[in-house]
């Protein structure tokens, strides 16, 4: 099979790309790289079944070129992060709204099955827990950017479905909850990279608000081996399917974690939403995915232990911040 992966020079998106070569398939990359980054990728240049093309989703010749060499699509590409949403609010619902418009019409000319990233932002400010796929959505004020991010990405979903109500494009929203792993970059607001950048600077590990807030977290690579199998299941066309752990944390719990994982003697600082965001930010205090329909359609859950996930982005952020002399000596 053909796949065509946007946003694949990114932290899901590049992991994608290897899982999917690892099935066997020939796997071509889009990407601007606004957030991705090309050495996320480079390892793959060598492989006869990969490609990539520098370029956006704004692109249509590109893009219906490159979907049209596709038997399915992947859409990861989108704006991520807190703080790059919250900064950047015009080009975030830009991207996420006309960046899939752009990719389902093309996909829906030729058929071509597209698998659509979401979040699980949508759900917003939902105390009903867990979070199934066809509860009530419950966003805040419009005037607070924050929920931008959700709304953008709910509309996503509703012109996704709309595809496949109407036109019959095969379509599967996924909603990504707290996925992470090596080469996620704490850039642009990720709590676990930035904590263990943190830990391993000796730097103080900077908690927003009590850090009492509750999240769940995956690890990448139980997250797209969820995409992979969904992609090859015929009753995911049509749903939206919740893609995450369901094990909570609080963060003061994680920043411990890394604490005693890196040994690190890293004080805890807590800041204000209104320091760290601006005034009137807003969060929700839990965010906890119900994974029965994902586990029915393909009998597998991430399930990646939290303090092997943190061993790995350590390891991962270690090699990556020691000095080139220090680690030629090490190796």
């Amino acid at each position: 099979m053909n796949v065509l992966i946007t946003g694949g020079a990114g932290f899901i998106g590049s992991h994608l790309a290897e899982r999917c070569l690892a099935e066997g398939w020939r796997v071509a990359i889009l990407d601007d790289l606004s957030t991705g980054a090309f050495e996320n990728i480079a390892h793959l240049k060598t492989k006869p079944a990969f490609s990539y093309r520098i370029d956006s989703v704004f692109n249509e010749p590109v893009v219906a070129e490159m979907v049209d060499s596709a038997d399915m699509v992947f859409h990861l590409a989108a704006a991520v992060g807190v703080k790059q949403i919250v900064n950047n609010l015009v080009s975030a619902i830009r991207t996420n709204v006309d960046g899939a418009e752009v990719v389902l019409r093309y996909a829906a000319k030729k058929g071509k099955p597209v698998m659509l990233a979401s979040t699980s932002e949508v759900y917003g400010k939902s105390t009903r827990l867990p979070f199934r796929e066809e509860d009530d959505v419950v966003l805040g004020s419009t005037k607070i950017g924050r929920w931008s991010y959700a709304v953008s990405k709910a509309l996503d979903e509703c012109l996704g479905l709309a595809y496949w109500s109407e036109q019959s494009l095969p379509v599967t929203v996924l909603r990504f909850f707290n996925t992470v792993g090596p080469r996620q970059t704490g850039r642009y607001g990720m709590v676990l990279p930035t904590f263990v950048r943190q830990a391993l600077r000796g730097e103080p590990l900077t908690i927003h608000e009590t850090g009492e807030q509750r999240r769940c977290f995956s690890y990448v690579g139980d997250v797209v081996e969820a995409l992979v199998r969904l992609a090859q299941t015929p009753a995911a066309v049509g749903e939206i399917v919740n893609i995450g752990n369901d094990q909570e944390v609080t963060i003061n719990e994680l920043a411990a974690l890394v604490r005693e994982i890196t040994g690190s003697p890293s004080r805890v600082e807590h800041v204000s939403y209104d320091q760290a965001y601006g005034p009137g930010f807003e969060d929700m205090e839990r965010r906890v995915p119900c994974l029965e329909k994902l586990e029915s359609l393909v009998h597998y859950r991430p399930a990646t232990p939290l303090d092997t996930i943190v061993r790995r982005v350590v390891d991962y952020e270690w090699v990556r911040q020691m000095p080139k002399q220090a680690l030629a000596v090490a190796v």
